[in-house]
């Protein structure tokens, strides 16, 4: 599998993003927007956004751990925040990008200010894919959640 990073000359340059990436071939995986909460389903950092994206962060790599992937395989990243205020947005994006998840936003990256998120009190949410190495198939078990019949 490789993932190629590009620029199109006739695009602005961007700041430490890439326009287009291609993976070929290989196997992909979508996360579901990872979300500044505990283990037990708690909210991280009420009102405190630094702390949410540093909750999301945790979320982030244990799920792409979880299948095999690292920050680097990442090949679209869409940053969330709840605020219309261009300073937390800003704020978000550093704090993504001093990250351990840093690398997952070299590739295709979104950064959006939004109205609200799904949770009371959240200000944050990274949707990510990855691209993953190997032809590993899981079992129906593992891909459902479901015992195989």
């Amino acid at each position: 599998m490789s993932i190629i990073r590009h620029n199109p000359d006739n695009l602005h340059q961007p700041p430490g993003y890439h326009h287009v990436t291609v993976v070929e071939p290989g196997r992909v995986a979508h996360l579901a927007g990872q979300c500044p909460l505990d283990a037990e389903g708690a909210l991280v950092g009420e009102a405190d956004l630094l702390t949410q994206v540093d909750q999301v962060v945790r979320n982030a790599t244990s799920a792409l751990s979880a299948v095999g992937a690292m920050p680097a395989d990442v090949v679209r990243a869409v940053v969330y925040v709840a605020s219309a205020e261009r300073a937390d947005l800003a704020a978000a994006w550093n704090r993504f990008r001093e990250s351990a998840l840093s690398d997952a936003l070299a590739s295709a990256a979104t950064l959006l200010g939004v109205t609200c998120l799904g949770y009371p009190g959240q200000l944050v949410e990274i949707d990510l894919t990855a691209a993953l190495p190997g032809p590993a198939e899981p079992s129906r078990a593992r891909r459902t959640g479901r015992p195989e019949t």
